[in-house]
């Protein structure tokens, strides 16, 4: 079986060929005990989506482990190949992994199109034979396949299928996917990657050895503050999807959003060197935003607007909205 030997989320893993309910009780454990800055479902999402929910996060959890956790990159790239061969196959009603069996049962309940799915294997089998880019443009690329691919899964799941949802939503899991880099900096060199733009890093006076070397200096500050605002601005990109979906998704999608930009704000608080440390959301943190998305999705509701003043004056706390900082 693929992976089973090799990787830690196989643990409770049933045999193949498993009814759909066992499936799906290992994909509700996976998706309840890896570690994420967010939950993967929180309460607040309606009840009839929470096990498709689990079922699409095991997807993305096994994909992204088979290209990250396993040492030899080709073997990687074998086993995520053999995954989109499983993938094919429960698009066909014949998978024989529990994920994708599970998966399978929500694709065809919740009519989603296999390409968001295959998508994020593109990306995970680059990481086996890219590990630097030299552009904004190239990781922006990246993102196209690392990142959007969710963002569409989600939609799916709510039931939304049009374009301009699929655009907003593009620019906050893009906006996602840069803030995970500029906080796992550290992470990354680890595994041999180095997902800041050369080329920007450059113009701030960085060079490749300098983020090899961990030399963190007040170039260095400036190349996140650079990175940092780019980022910023594609959230404020995005941040209008929350409008866009029905009552019963608007926090959560708002709560993306927010914590996004709280991990920015994490990185400026700790003085940008994520060289060196690696900012992370605390249970509070994550229970702040909670409530303020709660509070902005009220006063919308009766029309005013909490981080306007009634004098007419404006806040500057670090974790309002996204479109705030751009």
């Amino acid at each position: 079986m693929l992976g089973q030997h090799e990787l830690e989320i196989a643990r409770n893993l049933p045999p193949e060929n498993c009814t759909p309910s066992e499936a799906q009780r290992y994909t509700r454990w996976l998706a309840t005990h890896h570690y994420e800055n967010f939950r993967v479902v929180s309460w607040l999402l309606p009840q009839r989506l929470h096990q498709h929910f689990y079922n699409v996060y095991a997807y993305c959890r096994w994909a992204d482990d088979l290209g990250d956790e396993v040492p030899d990159p080709q073997h990687a790239i074998e086993l995520l190949d053999g995954w989109q061969e499983e993938l094919e196959r429960a698009y066909r009603g014949a998978a024989t992994h529990p994920v994708l069996i599970a998966v399978g049962e929500t694709a065809r309940e919740c009519d989603i199109p296999i390409n968001p799915f295959r998508d994020l294997l593109i990306a995970f089998r680059q990481d086996q034979t890219v590990h630097r880019y030299a552009t904004w443009d190239g990781v922006i690329d990246y993102c196209v396949y690392s990142a959007n691919p969710v963002g569409r899964l989600v939609l799916y799941l709510m039931g939304y299928r049009d374009a301009e949802r699929q655009s907003l939503s593009d620019a906050t899991c893009t906006a996602l996917q840069l803030a995970n880099f500029w906080q796992d900096v550290g992470r990354d060199l680890e595994k041999g990657r180095i997902y800041i733009p050369l080329e920007i890093a450059a113009a701030h006076g960085v060079e490749e050895d300098d983020i090899v070397s961990r030399r963190f200096n007040s170039s260095y500050i400036a190349l996140m503050k650079d990175l940092i605002a780019r980022t910023r601005a594609l959230f404020a990109v995005g941040a209008p999807l929350a409008e866009r979906v029905s009552k019963e998704f608007r926090v959560d999608l708002e709560l993306f959003n927010r914590g996004g930009c709280a991990v920015l704000d994490a990185i400026e608080s700790m003085g940008y060197d994520t060289l060196n440390h690696r900012p992370a959301l605390d249970r509070r943190v994550q229970a702040r935003l909670l409530g303020r998305a709660m509070i902005s999705r009220l006063f919308a509701r009766f029309g005013a607007s909490p981080d306007v003043p009634k004098d007419g004056g404006s806040k500057t706390e670090s974790a309002s909205v996204a479109g705030r900082h751009a």
